[in-house]
């Protein structure tokens, strides 16, 4: 299994949103950047991602799963453009904010704290579980 990010900002598409999607879950439309597409691309079912708060709170806030692999997105007029299907699996107990990650040595090199505009990103295995440990996530 592989980890990923998915970011969004809350008054565009929030957790509590995706949460109500159920198991049905939604598609991650809207990406135009080559590298997060290219991403989604690689992700397999099953994979796991960390929900995302960007702009406004700037925070972990739930996990994922990939239910779908990378297929057009509905949303674009071109053929370039592919997305995932996503579920809600569950909350982060203790979100965890941006600044948390940056004061983290152990996550020096994780792409949301040297990239943190991509919108879809991977996650190393190491920085899953440090972010669920300080996330409460059992």
């Amino acid at each position: 299994m592989a980890y990923w990010l998915f970011k969004s900002e809350p008054e565009t598409w929030s957790w509590d949103q995706q949460k109500k999607k159920g198991a049905k879950g939604e598609e991650w439309t809207g990406v135009r950047n080559y590298q997060a597409r290219n991403n989604m691309r690689a992700m397999k079912l099953g994979d796991r991602g960390f929900f995302y708060h960007s702009g406004e709170g700037r925070e972990i806030v739930g996990i994922v799963e990939v239910i779908k692999l990378a297929h057009k997105d509905s949303t674009a007029k071109e053929d370039t453009w592919d997305c995932v299907d996503i579920k809600a699996v569950k909350d982060v107990p203790k979100p965890v904010t941006l600044d948390a990650i940056k004061a983290d040595k152990r996550l020096a090199r994780m792409v949301l704290v040297n990239n943190s505009r991509l919108s879809v990103q991977p996650v190393s295995d190491d920085e899953w579980k440090i972010i669920c440990d300080l996330g409460g996530v059992k």
